[in-house]
């Protein structure tokens, strides 16, 4: 049979590093992983707990295709703690992880042929996401100046269909103030464009607390899930915040693509977002490992850095020490036993020459890490 030209899409390159971190391991060798974009701990205890007892009380079975209207309704009263935003529960959407909300916006906002703008760097799957489905990106080399994040002036003279935009960004941790949002949503309005935020690493901020696209306007997209603050990532468990008048157009897709997120995975987020103490705990632990990472990585000659605001990430500009961040990256593995990404896929032209580092694992790793990183760069700068 024929493989279809949709289906062409690249590799994403993160996962190849983590095979060659898994083999690394499975031959003996200490591995040290920050290259993946995981917390290192469980969906909370409270949470397992609910769905241990949901195991012995109830069949599991289908949802509705828009998710428990329990957990719906959490949802949006989450939006009121964090937020002060008022939402409707009938305009949140529960999704099998952001993924799947990604596939539901680009389907049910765009035609074949419409045109995208996206942020480089940037998540990798947007991009492959838009051209599965026919879509086309249009991929916008953001500037250091704008903490790489896209602004207005460089998007007034292209033709676009839709823009999305995540903050906190992953790779580089920069977030959007309210002033860059609403220029951004503003200039979509005027264009006649859809606006898209990515909101996964939202509770994951240190300085200054995240701003959603919600608080602008209701006529948006927002992406969340489970995955990074809920530390719930394997369970694929996301939610989407649409317009009232798109949300049984997203129904129709979601019943049809999805039927529904996974049940379980449904109860164990319900309870999840009551275990706030433990949470906060997780959080605490990330800004720890943030401060060590920020005083760290420099020493180590890792100095280029975008300022990260959030998520767990370190974005590092490694030009002046390679134009090859895929051999890097692989050198630092076989050389330190440090697992790192290389930043070809998050910008396939200036990603040549970054590396980004997640911070999610726990606070001896990332020590561990750090000592090893600088002791292997100290020796490699000393080389002839």
């Amino acid at each position: 049979m024929q493989n279809s030209r949709r289906g062409a899409v690249d590799p994403f390159i993160v996962m190849d590093v983590m095979e060659a971190a898994r083999a690394a391991e499975a031959a003996g060798r200490s591995v040290i992983h920050m290259e993946v974009g995981q917390p290192g701990t469980p969906a909370p205890e409270g949470a397992r707990r609910a769905l241990a007892k949901a195991l012995e009380e109830d069949a599991l079975g289908y949802t509705v295709a828009l998710g428990l209207p329990a957990l719906r309704a959490r949802i949006a009263k989450l939006y009121g703690e964090w937020y002060n935003v008022d939402l409707d529960p009938a305009r949140v959407v529960v999704t099998p992880g952001s993924s799947g909300a990604f596939l539901l916006a680009f389907t049910g906002l765009f035609d074949a042929g419409d045109r995208v703008v996206l942020g480089k760097p940037g998540y990798p799957s947007y991009r492959q996401i838009l051209r599965a489905l026919d879509l086309e990106p249009v991929e916008i080399e953001t500037k250091p100046e704008n903490r790489l994040q896209p602004v207005p002036a460089e998007l007034r003279d292209t033709a676009f269909d839709g823009l999305l935009v995540a903050s906190p960004s992953n790779p580089t941790g920069t977030m959007l103030n309210k002033d860059a949002m609403e220029a951004l949503v503003g200039l979509c309005a005027d264009k006649g464009a859809a606006f898209i935020s990515d909101e996964i690493y939202h509770g994951v901020e240190y300085e200054a607390k995240a701003v959603t696209a919600l608080e602008v306007s209701d006529d948006v997209v927002v992406i969340n899930s489970f995955s990074k603050y809920f530390s719930m990532t394997g369970w694929r468990a996301g939610w989407m915040v649409v317009p009232p008048g798109m949300v049984r157009q997203i129904e129709r897709l979601a019943q049809n693509l999805f039927i529904c997120a996974p049940h379980a995975s449904q109860v164990t987020a319900l309870a999840a977002m009551d275990c706030e103490e433990e949470l906060q705990g997780n959080l605490a632990v990330y800004a720890a490992n943030r401060k060590l990472m920020l005083e760290g990585l420099p020493k180590a000659g890792f100095d280029r850095i975008a300022p990260p605001d959030g998520a767990f990430y370190i974005y590092a500009d490694v030009s002046h020490l390679t134009d090859d961040s895929r051999a890097f990256a692989a050198e630092i593995l076989d050389g330190t036993g440090v697992a790192v990404t290389p930043g070809l896929d998050f910008d396939p032209a200036r990603g040549a020459g970054t590396l980004r580092f997640s911070y999610a694992r726990s606070t001896a790793d990332i020590i561990e890490g750090l000592a090893r990183l600088q002791t292997y760069m100290a020796t490699r700068q000393q080389k002839p």
